[in-house]
């Protein structure tokens, strides 16, 4: 079989197994839980999962998404993040490693930079979905990773990613911009509109995308999917339904989309400027 191929089958395999992992630490995280230590067991009678009944996806299947022991059902969140996180990681090594030429430790440094970047993403998301929170292990204790990061990149290939200047600048312009953004609502409405959470997860996209012109597509894209995601809550629940929709998820897609295809998008928004690229 091709090399190519049977290395892409083992990152998909690679992302689905980080998949795994990441159902712990939604699950633990929120309530301070070790997530190495007691080893994975049912939610509801609490008894041990063997490891065959812990393939990701597949053994979800198997069971026809019960437990084996009580029987109970075991929801569909845990294949799905497993699914997403293996494709997630499987683009992130098409992106870093575009061919077997790439296979050098300046691009498989990318690559794994780039998969911690999604994999924390994909935890938050979900994190924050279910409880409101967005840990800081997944948002400010995570600047110096995406910062000392892309200074060991810059040491091997500088032109892969942003330097660990431009990691540092936008660490600080995006923590402090949202920071700001916070203020000036509070001072208007005297009501918190944006959570520090959110301050320090831009923060922590900033360090691992750089400030400009990352971040600006960031906040467009997230601003863009969170206020028709809004306008449908509207629509569907009623104005006078007030519900706390959290930020965060949309930050963290703006933050993928941007990962993924922000080349493509700056230039989509240099051709429609007047003038630009003529």
């Amino acid at each position: 079989m091709n090399l190519w191929i049977v290395l892409q089958v083992f990152v998909l395999i690679l992302g689905l197994c980080l998949g795994s992992f990441l159902n712990v630490c939604i699950a633990r995280m929120p309530d301070d839980r070790s997530v190495v230590s007691p080893p994975s067991h049912c939610p509801h009678c609490g008894s041990g999962i063997a490891w065959y009944d812990n393939i990701p996806i597949l053994s979800w299947l198997l069971l026809r998404a019960r437990c084996r022991s009580c029987g109970n059902g075991i929801a569909a969140t845990y294949p799905l993040i497993e699914a997403a996180t293996g494709l997630l990681v499987l683009l992130c090594w098409r992106q870093a490693i575009p061919g077997v030429e790439a296979l050098d430790a300046a691009h498989i440094a990318l690559f794994a930079y780039h998969a911690t970047f999604v994999c924390m993403l994909v935890a938050l998301t979900f994190i924050d979905l279910d409880h409101y929170i967005i840990p800081d292990e997944f948002s400010i204790y995570a600047v110096p990773v995406g910062v000392l990061g892309a200074l060991g990149i810059g040491l091997l290939a500088p032109e892969l990613a942003p330097s660990w200047k431009q990691a540092l600048v936008g660490a600080l312009v995006g923590g402090g911009f949202l920071l700001a953004v916070a203020g000036v609502y509070w001072l208007i409405r005297r009501e918190e509109g944006i959570g520090l959470g959110d301050v320090k997860l831009l923060a922590m996209i900033g360090s691992f995308l750089g400030a400009f012109p990352a971040l600006f597509l960031v906040m467009l894209l997230s601003s863009i999917i969170g206020s028709i995601v809004g306008i449908g809550h509207i629509v569907l629940r009623g104005r006078g339904l007030r519900t706390a929709i959290p930020f965060g998820p949309f930050l963290a897609l703006g933050a993928l989309v941007t990962l993924f295809f922000g080349d493509v998008l700056v230039r989509l928004l240099l051709l429609g400027l007047p003038g630009v690229m003529s």
